[in-house]
This record gives structure tokens, sequence and C-alpha cells, in this order.
């Protein structure tokens, strides 16, 4: 028996039992003839303690001791003299009478504490170190606990969790695959699931009614703080549904997490819900971080051809932001957010501002150009008041305006202190255009996938104009985080196959990509929709973490590698030529 417990179990009550332990070594202090170590688990830290005057061979031992050293100990349970109120064991301590060093260690080429001296790329290399800090480690028992609250609810509603295939086949819609050779079908690939999408929906055709997975998916994409280029989904489909007993369900099991893990209640109320084009309206955004107003105020009547200044006169869109209560004041914070809407990130022109002086009047970077009565109609329009910070941007096309503000609304948000991380504004975003344009492809794309189903009401303007066709489908968004997402899906070969046709595919690749799922419509297939929930991004977010990656155990970095694992790296020449590949490798361009 390597322990009898665990160092974050024994309290007062356990004083004078003889106990064993095992852990790692937190950090070793010599103290005149004493020598005391933490000993550290998964579950908490206990003070270890050798005295010289007791036993000085076994203190001697104590002394050579280094950090991160596998030690098991026997000793007797006694009461600390100082005691330490920040750990839960900080009432006791362990008088050591047996040392047994299980595995030596190298000094640690980071600090394994909350605090850590270990830059990003550094605790990657070294992650199985870096999960040793409590911080980490208290995320990953986080999204235990979450998956198990999933499985619970889900249970409860009848959902079946079901298995899917990761080796499938390539798909042309979404972001790209990541493919894999077939030794034994040579010249042919499979590719890993961007999402389990055509198979649960030939679940629910196989009678299976309602059906849950917590399942890996892979993109091939350009990465970020909330992509990964495997990712895991919380993937979901219900049978005969509309959009409603979807949102139910999933509203409620979210307000069910929030209370379990995070003690948040969500009311009983249903979450707020608007439309694509409302978001995108008052917030230039199709997942708007709702914790906070700053709305965007359309001011095309209120100062284009109401004075001289050019660049309004000129404009297609001008809308502003106000921020309350002297968000920004000095010249440097103005010039410092002229700076970042001028960055080639956010490639806007430039930024107007006005501020609503004490006696009510509006002093403006635009002063010269409009008379005090315009800019009076401006305080009007943005319902500012003295002391508050109007922020104007204009341009030659309103969405790229409406993009730009939308990231200036969120610095602003950040930098007034209108973010909290405990606190969570969740809604529901619905009514979304069917198709969106694709200038890369000249063609109209799937703003899903193209198995959302469109709105019953829409499906006659499939032929006449698929452009302002709104599609079924529904999205989840916490704190300007969209982290789920679904619709009501196609369960019609006849409508699946127009849906087709729009997107440019001919009834033969049609039929060669997606025949399988179109054939089995015709054997009778249930209305069904559903959805999946980003489990990286959600869990993230109870965690109050602005990246993913500590949330997941082994993850990749910026740059899609696995700087721990080396990967991805060559294979041997055999390997490929097995696969019959050969590699070309691209010139460089000049």
């Amino acid at each position: 028996m390597y322990r009898t417990n665990t160092c974050g179990e024994l309290r007062m009550e356990n004083v004078g039992q003889t106990v064993t332990l095992s852990g790692w070594v937190q950090r070793v202090r010599k103290m005149g003839g004493m020598t005391f170590i933490d000993l550290r688990d998964r579950y908490g830290i206990t003070q270890l303690v050798f005295n010289q005057e007791t036993d000085a061979e076994l203190c001697e031992r104590a002394n050579k001791i280094g950090r991160e050293y596998v030690l098991q100990v026997t000793g007797t349970v006694g009461e600390r003299f100082s005691k330490n109120d920040k750990m839960p064991t900080g009432d006791i301590e362990i008088t050591v009478s047996e040392l047994n060093v299980l595995n030596e260690a190298l000094t640690p080429p980071f600090t394994i504490e909350e605090h850590t001296d270990g830059g990003d790329e550094l605790r990657m290399k070294y992650r199985y170190l870096d999960l040793r800090r409590d911080v980490v480690r208290r995320n990953l028992e986080l999204r235990h606990k979450f998956c198990l609250e999933v499985r619970h609810f889900l249970d409860k509603e009848n959902f079946l969790e079901i298995e899917t295939p990761v080796l499938v086949g390539s798909t042309p819609e979404g972001a790209r695959d990541f493919i894999v050779p077939s030794r034994m079908n040579p010249g042919m690939f499979y590719a890993l699931p961007q999402s389990p999408q055509t198979l649960k929906q030939l679940l629910m055709v196989a009678g299976m009614d309602r059906y849950f997975q917590i399942v890996k998916c892979f993109r091939d994409e350009d990465l970020r703080a909330d992509r990964q280029p495997e990712f895991t989904q919380i993937d979901c489909e219900m049978s005969f549904v509309e959009q409603n007993d979807v949102i139910d369900v999933f509203e409620r099991m979210t307000k069910h997490l929030f209370r379990t893990l995070r003690g948040v209640e969500l009311g009983n109320e249903p979450f707020l819900r608007l439309s694509w084009e409302e978001c995108m309206r008052r917030f230039g955004s199709d997942k708007p971080d709702m914790r906070f107003g700053m709305e965007f105020v359309e001011l095309m009547d209120t100062l284009k051809g109401t004075g001289e200044f050019g660049v309004f006169n000129d404009a297609a869109y001008i809308s502003g932001i106000c921020a309350k209560g002297q968000a920004v004041y000095t010249r440097k914070q103005l010039d410092e957010l002229t700076n970042f809407v001028r960055s080639p990130q956010i490639g806007a022109k430039g930024l107007v501002y006005a501020r609503v002086q004490d006696d009510g009047s509006v002093k403006s970077s635009v002063d010269k150009f409009y008379t005090p009565e315009v800019l009076n109609n401006l305080k009007e329009k943005m319902q500012a008041e003295s002391g508050d910070l109007i922020l104007i941007l204009s341009g030659d096309d309103a969405n790229r305006t409406r993009k730009q503000l939308c990231e200036l609304r969120l610095l602003m948000g950040s930098r007034m202190g209108l973010r909290d991380k405990n606190k969570f504004a969740l809604l529901w975003v619905v009514d979304f255009p069917m198709f969106e344009w694709s200038d890369e492809e000249q063609r109209l794309m799937a703003m899903h996938h193209p198995f959302t189903s469109p709105k019953p009401e829409d499906i006659p303007l499939l032929e006449s104009d698929p452009a302002s066709v709104k599609a079924n489908a529904y999205d989840m968004v916490c704190n300007g985080v969209e982290v789920g997402g679904g619709s009501i899906r196609i369960h019609d070969a006849v409508l699946q196959a127009k849906i087709f046709e729009i997107l440019g595919f001919t009834p033969e690749q049609a039929q060669a990509q997606f025949g399988f799922l179109m054939n089995a419509f015709k054997y009778g297939a249930p209305p069904h929709g559903g959805l999946a929930y980003g489990l990286d991004r959600f869990v993230s977010l109870f965690a109050g973490l602005d990246s993913i990656r500590d949330v997941i155990a082994f993850p990749k970095n910026n740059a899609g590698r696995d700087v721990m694992l080396d990967a991805p790296a060559p294979v041997a020449p055999e390997q490929l030529q097995e696969l019959q590949i050969d590699l070309v490798c691209k010139e460089p361009n000049p």
C-alpha cells in the first residue's frame, strides 16, 4: 500500500494517527535543526516534519531531497505550531518516521506553482509538468464535472450516447479536412470528421430519436485563442422537433450547468432571442457581448450633409457608440483608440470623438465643421449626458464599418471594466441568412452547412431569390462567445437536392458526396434537428479563461504543433512507399 491517505485529506480529527502518504515534493525548507517538506498530490498539500534531534539520519536524508522528487512517507499526524489558514491541511503536519524515495527528479524547467515563471511554449513542451499545477488541474477537474453533468442531464431527457466513426469520407463544405491515406486502398483517403453531422442525421433516420456524443472533431483551419485543430463537441440531435423544442431542452441544460457547477442562477425567464439582422445592426456581430450596452446608433441623418466634414459627407454609413461616465478623457488615451481602429487588424480610416462637457455643451474633434446645433443634435441622438464620450466611425461599406465599430465597442467594454468574467449574459441568435456570397468561390455558400433547413415560409424563395432565404438555425452566445449552434435539418431528399443545386453541385457531384444521406431520406426520415456545443469554449468560460488551451490536457500551439510530442513530423520513406505517396515540395515564392 503506497498510501493510507491523500495529501489533501488529513484534518485535526486525525491528530495522533499513523498514516502513509505519497506524492511530489513542492518545496523544502530548512530551519535550524528542522527540515520541512511540502508534499503534494492531486488532492492537496501536507507539511512533513523531520527533526535533527529525534532522528539525525532521517533528517539528513530529507536534506538531500529536491523539488519534484516522488516520496512515500509514514509518520504521525500532529497539530501544527504555526498554522496556515490558506491551506485546507494547514492545521496539521506529519512527523515523519519512515522515508522512501520512490523516484528522484531533475530540477523542473519552470516553477510548478500557481504563478509560474514558465512561458507558454515552455509549459506546452513540458505539459506533463504544467498539469501538476493546481490552477491547470482545477480546469481539468471542472471539465470532468461538466461532462458528467451533461451526461446526467441528457440521460434523464432520454438521449442515447452513441459513438460515430473517426475515419469518414471527405466533404467539400466547411473548413479544410484532415485526410488519412488508406494502405489497403491505395490512392484512397479517409477524412477525420469536422463533426458527426450526417452520421447523427442517419441515427435519426434509424429511429434513435435522441442522440448525443461528447466527440472529437478535426478542422484544418487557422488557429486562435478559442480554436484548436482538434476540439471536442457536445453533439446532439432530436427527432420530431421544431426550433422551440430544441431551444427549450438546451436552455434548461445550460441553466442546470450554471447552477450546478458555478452556483449561478440564470432565472426562470427564457433567454433573450435576437435575429441575426438585429444583432448585426445593433452590435456589428452575430455573437454580441450582452454584459453591457453601448449599442450602435446610426448617425447618417445627424452628420451627413449637415456640415462641411467631407469624410462624413462622402460616407455610405456613419455610426457611433456612447461610453458612459468619462471612460476615456486624456488626449493620449484618445490617440490610443485612434491608433487601434487604424491598425491593420481593424482597418478603419480614423476615429471621430465628442465629449459632453459639465455644462451640457459638446466638445468634438470636428468642431470646426459643425455648428453647436448639429453637435447638440448628436448628443440627443446618442442620449449622452455630462461626462459621456461619443465615438464615431464611418465608411463606404456598412458591414465592414459595423465590424470595426464592434471591435471598438469590445475594447471600450474591457477598458471600462464592463466585461466581468463572473457575470454571464446568454442569448439565442436566430433567423440567420441561409446563404452567403463567397468572392473567392464566386458562388453562394451555406452560412452554416448544407443540411440546414430553410425557414418554412422562405422555401418558395429558393427559386426566385435564394440570397434572401433565412435558415431555421440558432446559435447560443455567452459573453460574446458562440458556445453552441444548430438548426432544424432538411429531411426531404427533393429539398436537399435543391439546396445542393443552389450551392453549385451537379446532381452527379451531390450523389457522389452525399448520396448515402439523400438515399436514406427516401426510406422515411423524421423531421429532426439539433445542435452542438463547443465543450472547450464552454468550460473555458466557466473557468474564466480567455483561451481554451488550459482546459485541454495536451493542446496544440498557435501553429498547430504539439511541441511536447514534436508533431506533426516527417515519416519514414518506407511508410510513404507503402502508402504509394510521393511528396512534391512547392518552390518558395520569390
